[in-house]
């Protein structure tokens, strides 16, 4: 039992007595004498006794006879009241049962990291990564297809979308029939300067024998080049068309919308039915159909006053927390400090990338960066229990804290770690959250405090 059980218990005892001596001053009041007030018992039996051997006719009150001892009595009883009232009192001044309350200050025992004992600067900022893109079409068209949500990992060319194309498809089909024709038509002008050759050279040398007229061999000559003409002619033809069919192939490909590069899909824009535009400047038109993100490339991008620029370098070793992430610290390095200040807010932009990628990582979260003095080793990247030294007080080789208990506070021994700064660790004794006196060197187990008012 502690100090504060003691005393409420001898607090208890006390009232009874008096409940008890005021009990016999009010029998003194009404007439009747008390030889012993501490054995009221024997006097009634002596009285009873008395009464039963007298007649009860001659029983008289003497007042004027017991008056001065009735008085000595009742003025013992005053005195000896005050003095234990007094003792009452100072015990329970003592235990701090009627003490004022003593005004404190309040700490709470808090997870430290380790690292922010050589932390040069702090600065806050937000996610963003740097390969981002709203994925749009280069022709008007009416979304027929939607290949994509948001979330889904998408790889390089893959289709995201594709437009209503039947004009396009159409025009292909067109470019590459007109194609095979002027393949036949290539195919019939070989043909034809094939006997045009052989027809020409028969000729030849009909004339050197002088066997066909000059005319003639005139007419194969003729045919010859005609057919020579023909099939450049078709050759050329075959290009052309070459040409259209690529081209009636691109616009077609232009009605699919594919992934610019390896990323995941942030946002979707535009659903079936909705008109895509490169402009977007209808009002029922959209200019993007989704927005992506390589989540690769996600860094912390921090504004660093003008005044604290010296104190940061390109690939100094960072500590990186998320405000939705409090309970992880991630790794990370300065990746540039950008060229250029912002003027209204004196501050230039610093890019921090991660060290380790993580999935939980996205988009456009706010961060808190350290910058540090050296890299965070492996035994330093655990959190710690820590509390002010001023928190602290030493019995002999102990040392304690004084925990809010309510109005109270209660002495615990602790056992103490490493220093971090203003903050020693707490092994045992304590845990986080628990809320402790500041400078307790006056306080006693079990005294009542108020917290002061900052």
């Amino acid at each position: 039992m502690d100090e504060m059980g003691f005393v409420k218990i001898f607090f208890i005892f006390f009232m009874l007595w008096l409940m008890k001596g005021f009990l016999l001053y009010l029998v003194d009041k009404s007439g009747i004498i008390i030889e012993n007030p501490c054995h009221p018992s024997k006097f009634f039996q002596k009285k009873i006794e008395s009464m039963a051997d007298e007649d009860l006719s001659k029983l008289k009150i003497d007042r004027s006879a017991k008056a001065l001892p009735r008085k000595r009595w009742r003025k013992g009883l005053y005195w000896g009241g005050a003095a234990v009232l007094l003792l009452a009192l100072s015990g329970l001044y003592a235990g701090g049962v009627i003490r004022p309350s003593a005004s404190v200050q309040v700490v709470t025992v808090s997870q430290v990291y380790p690292s922010q004992t050589f932390t040069l600067l702090n600065a806050s900022g937000y996610v963003v990564p740097q390969r981002k893109a709203a994925v749009a079409s280069k022709i008007t068209g009416r979304l027929v297809s939607l290949m994509v949500e948001e979330g889904n990992q998408i790889k390089q060319g893959q289709i995201i979308a594709r437009l209503e194309n039947d004009d396009t498809l159409a025009s292909r089909d067109q470019a590459l029939a007109n194609r095979k024709v002027a393949e036949a038509n290539l195919a019939e002008a070989k043909a034809e300067l094939s006997i045009a050759t052989l027809t020409y050279g028969r000729n030849k040398r009909l004339l050197e024998r002088q066997i066909v007229s000059k005319s003639e061999y005139d007419n194969a000559e003729a045919r010859y080049k005609r057919a020579q003409a023909a099939v450049a002619a078709a050759k050329a033809a075959i290009g052309a068309s070459t040409a259209v069919l690529r081209g009636a192939t691109v616009a077609l490909d232009y009605s699919l919308i594919r992934a610019p590069f390896d990323a995941v899909v942030l946002t979707k824009n535009a659903d079936i039915g909705d008109i895509v535009t490169p402009i977007g400047a209808a009002t029922n038109a959209k200019a993007a159909v989704v927005t992506i993100a390589d989540m690769h490339s996600l860094q912390v991008e921090a504004d660093v006053s003008e005044s604290n620029l010296g104190l940061i370098k390109a690939g100094q070793p960072c500590e990186i927390q998320l405000d939705a992430i409090p309970d992880t610290r991630f790794a990370g390095v300065v990746h540039m400090i950008v060229p250029t200040a912002d003027r209204s807010k004196a501050s230039v932009m610093v890019k921090i990338r991660f060290l380790q990628p993580d999935p939980r990582i996205l988009p456009e979260m706010s961060a808190k960066v350290a910058f540090l003095s050296r890299p965070v080793k492996e035994a330093e990247q655990q959190r710690r229990t820590a509390v002010h030294h001023l928190a602290l007080v030493k019995r002999g080789k102990q040392q304690s804290l004084f925990i809010l208990q309510d109005d109270h506070v209660k002495e615990t021994v602790v056992l103490t770690g490493e220093t971090f700064g203003d903050m020693i660790e707490i092994l045992s004794g304590a845990k986080a959250g628990d809320r402790v006196v500041m400078k307790p060197d006056q306080l006693k187990n079990g005294a009542k405090i108020k917290i002061a008012e900052k």
